[in-house]
């Protein structure tokens, strides 16, 4: 295919995408603003999002999830759940990904995005990473959203990696806060979002997204002082998946 022929057709692929985001939410809108007045109804918030939202943008770009699973989560259990971050679609295959309602921890910039911001300060956990109130604050937030039978999501890498870089370093905070809570991290390795839908603009299409969901690290005999090996063992296991399917 011409080379310009390919950059107006994965152009059209961005647009695409942008507006697949949002006819859901325009459609949806009085029921994800009354889903998202209370915390009471935020399951009723999340099976939209996983089962409408999600669904519509992922099977609309032509990018259908396949989900293979080592260990299935308990129903009404809480977990701490982390991948691997590199594609705008790592949310919506997050939602599918697991059945068990959960909330992400995420950057506050996220919140300047049209329509999605709306809701994402609704229902989300927002941190700034250069303030340290602002994280202890998180787990504060946390703690009230586990309490209430709920899950974590949180992408250790932290911001989104240079994608040459196969996976980036992971930080702390998602294995502090799982170790503190004595909830199991659940490991899952997103192996084709940064082919299907990276962040460079003239880049990607349509095709499966394989997901692995590895075996869970149970930290309930674990302490604070462990979260560093925790860490590096969960990143093992993620970039290990990553390398083997990259072949």
């Amino acid at each position: 295919m011409p080379a310009n022929l390919l950059k107006i057709g994965q152009t059209l692929y961005r647009i695409w995408f942008y507006i697949l985001v949002a006819i859901p939410i325009f459609l949806l809108f009085p029921f994800l603003v009354a889903f998202t007045i209370s915390d009471k109804t935020y399951r009723q918030f999340f099976w939209l999002a996983r089962n409408i939202w999600a669904n519509v943008i992922l099977y609309g770009m032509g990018c259908a999830p396949r989900i293979f699973r080592e260990e299935k989560m308990i129903r009404g259990q809480s977990y701490m759940l982390v991948a691997n971050h590199t594609s705008m679609l790592d949310i919506m295959l997050m939602l599918r990904a697991s059945k068990n309602p959960f909330v992400f921890v995420g950057k506050k910039e996220l919140v300047k995005i049209p329509v999605f911001g709306f809701f994402y300060k609704r229902v989300c956990i927002m941190v700034d990473r250069e303030d340290s109130r602002s994280r202890t604050a998180v787990y504060i937030r946390a703690q009230k959203r586990l309490s209430k039978g709920l899950s974590i999501c949180i992408f250790p890498e932290g911001g989104v990696p240079d994608e040459s870089v196969v996976l980036d370093d992971f930080k702390d905070g998602a294995f502090k806060m799982a170790i503190a809570h004595n909830i199991p991290v659940v490991p899952m390795t997103f192996c084709d979002n940064k082919r299907r839908f990276p962040f460079t603009f003239y880049a990607g299409g349509p095709g499966p997204l394989r997901v692995k969901i590895h075996r869970f690290f149970n930290t309930e005999k674990l302490h604070e002082r462990e979260k560093s090996e925790l860490r590096k063992i969960v990143r093992n296991v993620i970039i290990n998946e990553l390398l083997k399917n990259s072949s």
